[in-house]
């Protein structure tokens, strides 16, 4: 009986201890983070689909490139067969009722460039969509790192709060020893406890910030919102990326700008298009048509041909589909100007962001030491009682936000190097 018990023990702890160990998540790295964005991002996994779109889009363009066949087949029923008239006498030449079929072979010689002109803009469109998806994919990944690092930053404003409220009801209990023992005035409780009550606030507001940055971090690599799993901290590497001496070459890397390059080509490629309908068209036919005539010697029509074929006027529809694709091509061309300018400003703005970044870790590291010995001496001033409550308040206020201007100039250099390195076309 006692191995029965003990067997009945050991799978119940073990069903308790299961849901617990499926609920332990690992730690979760930066670029584990960044390589879930990729595989499950909502975002990245519907712009896959333009992908999808767009190599079809090719593959109908290359059809141009192969023969039409085509098929027609039909039972014509009249009320009266055909008939005609001879010498006052009236001959039938077709049967009241009968089949029919024809099957066709197209294909066209010569369009004066306009089937080239279609495969060249579907693959620029096939290539303006790939570097697009990049584009998404860096974009999404700068999104990860904010969020990534505003959850470090989050921990990191708890910590400094939890530091905050234990040296708020330290000074608490010290002002409350003095008032009861009538060294101090009740003034001097009051504002302990008010500063208490204000730090419990502060420590609750970064605790849901933290929340809502987790709920965020999670739909962005296409995690569950419940999830919390333990972030790595990255290393602090107080190093400037390289920035490439050619600015030029720099833009060539982003793929926000090949894709405009792209379409550009493509728009290119439709406005050739569209000025080659103004030219014939050159093709060659083979057919077949059948036709049930019992009172006819040949039913079956064999015949080969070679034609030419051109629009003469259809209301300006082409010239107007010309314009428009003009109009479309100097646009493109705008924004890709407009777009290279906002890359310049993109990257001058992230390595004065970087720079500034650099020289505040520096800065705000020394002025937390200051900051604590400038409390400790607060503290022993005010249980000689040299010095008072106020100063003692005052003190633990510039220390904690000395330590938050830190966090926030830690977190702010990472993710500066993380946008630069995005302006660059390098993230």
């Amino acid at each position: 009986m006692g191995r029965w018990y003990t067997a009945i023990l050991v799978s119940c702890l073990a069903s308790l201890l299961v849901p617990l160990m499926a609920q332990a998540a690992p730690p979760l790295t930066l670029e584990a983070s960044l390589q879930l964005a990729r595989k499950h991002n909502p975002l990245l996994q519907t712009i896959q689909w333009d992908h999808t779109i767009a190599r079809e889009n090719q593959r109908q363009a290359d059809s141009s490139l192969y023969p039409r066949i085509d098929a027609q087949g039909g039972y014509t029923a009249q009320l009266e067969p055909q008939a005609m008239r001879v010498n006052g006498q009236t001959m039938e030449t077709q049967q009241p009722s009968y089949a029919s079929a024809s099957l066709s072979v197209t294909q066209t010689i010569y369009d004066f460039g306009r089937r080239d002109a279609r495969q060249r803009q579907a693959q620029a469109n096939l290539d303006a969509v790939g570097a697009g998806i990049r584009s998404q994919e860096q974009e999404v990944s700068l999104q990860v790192i904010e969020a990534y690092f505003g959850v470090l930053e989050g921990e990191k404003f708890v910590l400094t709060a939890e530091e905050e409220l234990r040296s708020m009801e330290e000074h608490r209990r010290v002002a409350q020893a003095l008032y009861e023992n009538g060294v101090v005035t009740r003034n001097d409780l009051l504002q302990a406890e008010v500063r208490l009550a204000s730090s419990r606030q502060k420590l609750l507001m970064a605790r849901n910030q933290v929340t809502n940055l987790y709920l965020r971090l999670n739909f962005l690599i296409g995690m569950p919102p419940e999830t919390r799993q333990q972030l790595i901290e990255p290393p602090i590497v107080q190093t400037k990326p390289e920035t490439a001496a050619d600015l030029n070459a720099a833009l060539q890397n982003r793929p926000d700008l090949m894709a405009l390059q792209r379409q550009l080509d493509a728009s290119d490629q439709q406005v050739r298009e569209n000025k080659a309908a103004f030219y014939p068209e050159l093709f060659a036919r083979l057919s077949l048509d059948y036709l049930e005539n019992e009172k006819v010697r040949e039913q079956s029509i064999y015949a080969a041909m070679i034609g030419m074929k051109i629009n003469l006027f259809d209301g300006f529809a082409t010239t107007a589909v010309r314009d428009k694709a003009v109009a479309a091509r100097a646009r493109i061309q705008q924004q890709l100007r407009m777009a290279e300018q906002q890359a310049r400003l993109e990257i001058a703005t992230s390595q004065n962001d970087l720079q500034v970044a650099d020289e505040r870790i520096t800065v705000t590291r020394e002025t937390i030491r200051q900051g604590e010995e400038n409390l400790r001496i607060n503290k022993d001033r005010y249980q000689e009682r040299v010095g008072t409550a106020t100063d003692v308040l005052d003190a633990q206020s510039l220390l904690t936000q000395a330590r938050t201007e830190h966090y926030q100039a830690v977190y702010d250099f990472q993710v500066a190097r993380a946008r630069l390195n995005k302006a660059l076309g390098l993230l």
